[in-house]
């Protein structure tokens, strides 16, 4: 899916720091669910792998049905990541919501690993990260920004301004044929 529509920002900067460049994030860009509420529900956001838990992020990804990776692997992804966010629960000091990007740093990204946690499912976590990573990368100049997605979940980045192969667009993914054992 891609990106169609740009999503209205606010000039006013708020800066965060990410691992590898600073980040300029509108303060008061229009989020369907305020970082002030959030916080007020117990919910921290970050930007950075500084505290993550790679083991608890690696639950969160099991969870949803993604494959158990290793944390080294994490790390190193991690590590090359160009835009991340997640959301740790204070109470359980856990992440619960998680999302990513990879890209030239010009572009084109390609979002990675959307997640949240079954138990905090549906109270606007997935769009709250989603929202802040989008405009993250608008106001980095990034307006190609794609990302890979199951089909049961399609209707979840609609809203977003994500379309399934807009303009006839196809995506391709490279796979290696498994040669037979005679």
């Amino acid at each position: 899916m891609l990106l169609h529509n740009h999503i209205a920002i606010s000039p006013l900067p708020l800066r965060t720091t990410t691992h590898r460049r600073t980040a300029v994030v509108s303060a008061t860009a229009n989020f369907s669910v305020s970082d002030e509420s959030l916080c007020s529900r117990g919910f921290t956001f970050h930007r950075t792998i500084d505290n993550l838990n790679l083991d608890h992020l690696n639950s969160v990804f099991v969870a949803v049905g993604f494959p158990r990776r290793d944390p080294d692997k994490i790390r190193i992804a991690l590590e090359h990541t160009d835009a991340m966010i997640w959301i740790e629960y204070e109470k359980t000091r856990r992440p619960v919501a998680f999302a990513r990007a990879t890209g030239d740093g010009v572009f084109n990204a390609i979002i990675w690993d959307v997640v949240v946690d079954p138990s905090f499912q549906g109270i606007g976590l997935g769009k709250a990260v989603m929202e802040r990573l989008i405009t993250e990368l608008l106001e980095k100049g990034i307006n190609n920004i794609a990302l890979y997605s199951e089909p049961r979940v399609l209707g979840f980045y609609r809203p977003l301004g994500f379309l399934a192969d807009p303009d006839g667009i196809r995506g391709m993914v490279y796979s290696r044929k498994q040669k037979k054992k005679k």
